[in-house]
């Protein structure tokens, strides 16, 4: 594997956490992957054990999300937000909430293309150091690095 298709966490500023992964497959079907619920629910699962029964998406500047996971306990964790902007292929940005008690963020998505490679860098941006901070805690690096090994699996099988 080389270096550049594992993912790399960064935090560019004190309010902010960066991910970056590079992908074995075309801008447009690696930006398909992250905005079409027939794609989502194939890889965006996090550590094993997780299914995706509500996946929703609006994908235009306005349109909702909603997205529930759900264990094979029955426990559920859900995600909502608002796309602020859509620049097909290339780059979203769109707000992102846990539900209460946790601080919504802005979330900007950007595809780079590099001949049929493509570069997706997520940059979170929180309230505040401490919101990021305690979201960092989660366990939010293990499940989003299990999730895009997942999708690098998954665009082989669909591209």
């Amino acid at each position: 594997m080389t270096t550049d298709t594992t993912v790399s966490w960064t935090t560019p500023s004190a309010v902010e956490v960066a991910l970056t992964r590079t992908f074995d497959a075309p801008q447009k079907l690696v930006f398909d992957a992250f905005t079409k619920p027939e794609h989502v629910v194939h890889w965006m699962l996090g550590p094993e054990g997780w299914t995706m029964p509500v996946c929703e998406i609006d994908l235009r500047p306005g349109g909702r999300w909603h997205m529930v996971w759900r264990r094979a306990d029955g426990s559920e964790m859900a995600m909502t937000g608002e796309y602020q902007e859509v620049t097909p292929w290339s780059r979203t940005v769109q707000t992102e909430s846990w539900g209460p008690g946790w601080a919504s963020t802005v979330n900007t998505t950007e595809f780079i293309a590099d001949g049929d490679r493509t570069t997706v860098v997520q940059t979170m941006k929180y309230p505040s150091q401490a919101d990021r901070d305690r979201a960092l805690e989660t366990g939010m690096k293990d499940g989003a690095s299990i999730s895009y090994e997942r999708l690098a699996a998954y665009l082989t099988s669909v591209g």
